[in-house]
């Protein structure tokens, strides 16, 4: 069964009542997403997620809906069941912050799979231009649920927020500062390397249809990594971006 067969399952009819659908706190409950394996899972949790922060501004784009779509390879005929589950999530009237929990829950033994649902969030929230005020609350809250520092969350919002220079702090980026020596920054590199390269992804449960955002989180450490070390004289030697 595919990943987006898996989903069909799991979503049911909602009209008919069958299926999770029988009821939006059924839906809506992480722990009934795990029959479907982990890469349903982690794709359930970026849609509803997704679908609350959408609407922590109080205004839901079709940017932001289409945003999704661009991070997601969803093929011909499974984008019903995607934008029906959106929508469902959106009317949802229960807080984001009981089923963030069960996320945790789920990829307890994968910090760098909840930062990646956290790339997926900021890539919505970014879709119209900047990030709204209440949705880098609703970005803050996300991550401290998921279990990550203030310094780790203004790392992780620096790949995504540019500065007034119109670019991103590689030292940000790479969660280090400026005084840093030339080893640590190679084991930093290579630290970040290993856990967020797509293969390692893929062992993890992110599914293949979003590599795409596992290759761009591999971008933009290895773009800071080379903007730091040109900076200082030396010659980089990059990891690769796909998967193998």
């Amino acid at each position: 069964m595919s990943l987006w067969q898996q989903i069909a399952a799991l979503l049911g009819s909602f009209s008919q009542g069958t299926g999770l659908a029988g009821g939006i706190a059924s839906i809506f409950d992480p722990d009934n997403w795990m029959p479907g394996g982990r890469e349903a899972a982690f794709t359930m949790s970026i849609i509803a997620l997704s679908a609350k922060m959408a609407v922590a501004d109080g205004v839901v784009s079709r940017r932001e809906v289409n945003t999704f779509h661009t991070l997601v390879d969803i093929p011909e005929g499974a984008d019903a069941h995607v934008d029906r589950f959106f929508a469902l999530a959106q009317q949802d009237v229960a807080g984001f912050d009981s089923y963030a929990r069960k996320v945790r829950k789920l990829f307890a033994d994968s910090p760098a799979t909840l930062e990646h649902v956290l790339d997926a969030l900021f890539e919505i929230a970014t879709a119209d231009g900047f990030v709204h005020g209440d949705e880098m609350a609703y970005l803050e809250a996300v991550s401290e649920i998921f279990g990550f520092d203030s310094v780790r969350f203004e790392q992780i919002a620096s790949q995504h927020v540019l500065l007034p220079t119109g670019h991103r702090d590689p030292y940000a980026v790479l969660g280090l500062a400026p005084d840093v020596t030339d080893d640590e920054l190679r084991r930093t590199y290579r630290r970040l390397v290993a856990e967020h390269h797509p293969d390692r992804m893929i062992a993890k449960g992110v599914p293949e249809e979003l590599m795409g955002l596992a290759s761009a989180k591999m971008a933009s450490i290895n773009t800071a990594y080379r903007d730091v070390t040109r900076a200082r004289g030396t010659r980089p030697a990059l990891a690769s971006t796909q998967s193998t």
